[in-house]
């Protein structure tokens, strides 16, 4: 059963901390956002970037002359395909071997999840909800390579292997988060969505994109948590607000103008009680984050706002169906910059709750 929850506007995070300690970036998150804690990822330890941290488990992976690609090619990619697929329909009719399957983080790529799994069993009150991430199977598809640097995205074959084994990866992640008892998040993260319909990838369809969407949100569905897509940028929003996703994340700082272009997608959204993150926090030019005060950023949201209520949107829907979040991660800024979007964030959602009390 899918588990619900009323945000009123708390404070959400991305997924990436510029630090290299685990339990340190953990109590971080818990410092700032304690409501919704989230797992991290650290730019420091290359296996957590947003592809190698998902490759793991994906057949005929090979490290060759320093670049990472699937081998296609190989004598024994049949039958190592063959193995994947089995196991894949393995898991699929008894979830309950997750945790030690291909699927499942594996101890140097989950690091980020057992320090949170730490640091939630020391707390006494669970939290509101908890959030994990998995990168978005178009970003994946479109930045692993095959053997001829090809993007498995062209491939049939081994994008439907690569969107199940991501799908079975939030899976994992919602059984193994939902200790506490409360919500759980996934993010799907999905960077590379800005990049839609540009000349690079003018093969690549809208009906494509969205059966890898709904395919890992239907995933995320079946163990009763909340999916969320997140996009840094701007994209074909129409394809993000129908693609079944619970929480839709964007970047309300600079790219709002494009995003309410879409209207009519926006209002049947909300109106079929799904929720809005966002990204009204800074985090792409350090000028902006040094600029910004919780009251700018207020006042910003609020004209914001005023945008999506003349879309038909009463007030208190908006504020009872939204999330404050960073406009992205912050894992490429300095400690201090970071922490200070981390503080904006938090404050900014503090400010927007006691103006709805």
């Amino acid at each position: 059963m899918l588990q619900t929850l009323t945000p009123d506007c708390l404070p959400l995070l991305i997924g990436s901390i510029p630090m290299n300690d685990h339990p340190a970036a953990s109590r971080l998150i818990m410092k700032y956002t304690p409501a919704i804690p989230l797992w991290v990822q650290l730019p420091g330890f290359a296996e957590e970037g947003m592809v190698p941290q998902f490759l793991p488990g994906l057949p005929a992976v090979v490290n060759r002359d320093g670049k990472t690609f699937i081998d296609a090619t190989s004598q024994s990619f049949d039958d190592e395909l063959l193995a994947f697929f089995e196991d894949y329909m393995a898991v699929s009719e008894a979830p309950d071997r997750l945790p030690a399957s291909r699927f499942a983080l594996t101890e140097a790529t989950g690091k980020g999840v057992a320090a949170l799994l730490n640091t939630l069993a020391r707390i006494e009150t669970p939290p509101v909800a908890i959030k994990g991430q998995v990168t978005g199977p178009f970003t994946f598809c479109t930045g692993v390579k095959d053997q001829d640097g090809r993007a498995i995205f062209y491939n049939e074959t081994l994008r439907d292997a690569a969107v199940k084994h991501l799908a079975l990866n939030a899976r994992w992640q919602i059984r193994t988060l939902a200790g506490p008892g409360c919500p759980v998040i996934i993010f799907i993260d999905e960077p590379a969505l800005a990049g839609f319909g540009s000349s690079e990838l003018i093969s690549i369809s809208k009906e494509e994109v969205l059966s890898c969407l709904q395919e890992v949100v239907d995933a995320i569905h079946a163990d009763g948590g909340l999916a969320g897509i997140h996009v840094c940028a701007n994209t074909d929003w129409s394809l993000v607000l129908e693609s079944g996703a619970d929480i839709v994340n964007f970047d309300a700082y600079a790219y709002f103008d494009r995003f309410i272009l879409y209207g009519p997608q926006i209002r049947d959204f909300l109106a079929a009680g799904r929720f809005l993150a966002w990204g009204i926090v800074p985090t792409l030019r350090p000028e902006e984050i040094e600029r910004e005060t919780v009251d700018s950023l207020f006042a910003g949201w609020q004209e914001r706002c005023r945008r999506i209520e003349a879309l038909g949107i009463a007030p208190q829907t908006i504020y009872s169906r939204s999330f404050i979040t960073p406009s992205c991660g912050v894992g490429s800024l300095s400690l201090a910059l970071a922490e200070r979007v981390l503080a904006l964030t938090r404050d900014l959602s503090a400010k927007i709750r006691d103006a709805f009390k």
